[in-house]
C-alpha cells in the first residue's frame, strides 16, 4: 500500500502562488492516478484535480487556470501549482491516490494553505 506525504503549504496573500508536492511510497507510484482534494472549515471535501497514470489532467471549474497538477514518476510525486490564489481556496489539501487495477485508495494527512490580506 502506498503512503503519501503532501507539503509545501503555507500562508500566501490574494494573487500568489504556492506549489503543494505529495510525496509517495511503499509501492510502484507509476500505477497509480493521483489526486489533490481539498477541505475548507465548515465544508466537505471536494476535489481540485487529477492525474493519471498516463498523465491525463482534470480539474474543478473552480480552479481551471489557475491550478496545475503534474507528476514525476521517476521522484514518485505529485504536484499542485497554485496560482492567483484566491481567499476561497484557504483549505487543508490532501493528496490521493488510486490504484489503477484494484481502485483502492490511500490518502496523505493534508497540508494547510491560508491565503489571506
Amino acid at each position: 500500500q502506498v503512503q503519501l506525504v503532501e507539503s509545501g503549504g503555507g500562508l500566501v496573500q490574494p494573487g500568489g502562488s504556492l506549489r503543494l508536492s505529495c510525496a509517495a511510497s511503499g509501492s510502484i507510484f507509476s500505477i497509480y492516478a493521483m489526486d489533490w482534494y481539498r477541505q475548507a472549515p465548515g465544508k466537505q471535501r471536494e476535489w481540485v484535480a487529477t492525474i493519471t497514470s498516463v498523465g491525463s489532467t482534470g480539474y474543478a471549474d473552480s480552479v481551471r487556470g489557475r491550478f496545475t497538477i503534474s507528476r514525476d514518476n521517476a521522484k514518485n510525486t505529485v504536484y499542485l501549482q497554485m496560482n492567483n490564489l484566491k481567499l476561497e481556496d484557504t483549505a487543508v489539501y490532501y493528496c490521493k491516490s488510486t490504484h489503477i487495477t484494484t481502485h483502492k485508495d490511500s490518502w496523505g494527512q493534508g497540508t494547510q494553505v491560508t491565503v489571506s490580506s
